[in-house]
């Protein structure tokens, strides 16, 4: 497998191989939904709650008589059939939303989306991606120039401080290491743009 290498003007200067373990995967659609469920699925807090009967406040006087009144039976108003009422399965803080997938399970599915993005030509390959000075136009610029501009996931090979700060302002473009790559935001970019020191440590962390 070859992915294409940009150059500064985004102009495709020649190809970098890849292995096809990683980038030469079948579509494995399954895969990869049942991977980025999970991510999302695990990434919940879980910290909403709800009043159940014995948290509302309400008094638990009986509202009427049991018979004579041609009503229908009413213990007490904190009821989840009145309006007021506690809720009869409230959610609870400490309600668990994780999903668990096996580390095989999700390497193979970033695999699939990072082969799928080569076919699509979605990938792109850089030797590096570096801004002399925290300015969000002298990224924009090299985005610009390179068709990225508007949504690009960049993966560089270390944190970098001047890029980031960049990037900090441009609302469809993240700049993350290989370690940080996720599922959600690979799928949820148009574009990928890699570095190749960060193409290595991927084929690394991947093979």
């Amino acid at each position: 497998m070859e992915l294409k290498l940009l150059n500064a003007e985004g102009q495709s200067a020649s190809n970098v191989a890849a292995p096809d373990t990683i980038f030469g995967r079948d579509y494995n659609e399954a895969l990869i939904h049942q991977v980025v469920v999970a991510y999302q699925a695990n990434a919940r807090s879980g910290n909403r709650k709800q009043l159940g009967r014995d948290d509302v406040h309400h008094t638990t006087k009986k509202p009427w008589r049991q018979k004579g009144t041609g009503r229908a039976r009413a213990g007490m108003s904190s009821s989840p059939l009145w309006r007021g009422g506690g809720r009869a399965f409230p959610n609870s803080p400490d309600e668990n939303f994780s999903h668990k997938v096996n580390k095989k399970m999700y390497r193979a599915g970033l695999c699939s989306i990072l082969s799928q993005l080569a076919r699509e030509g979605r990938l792109n390959v850089v030797d590096s991606l570096v801004v002399e000075a925290p300015k969000t136009k002298l990224l924009s610029d090299k985005l610009k120039a390179m068709g990225c501009l508007e949504s690009v996931l960049v993966i560089t090979e270390e944190f970098n401080e001047n890029l980031m700060l960049a990037a900090r302002n441009l609302v469809n473009v993240l700049v993350v290491e290989p370690r940080y790559a996720d599922p959600v935001s690979l799928v949820f970019y148009k574009k990928v743009l890699i570095t190749k020191a960060a193409l290595a440590k991927i084929e690394e962390m991947l093979a």
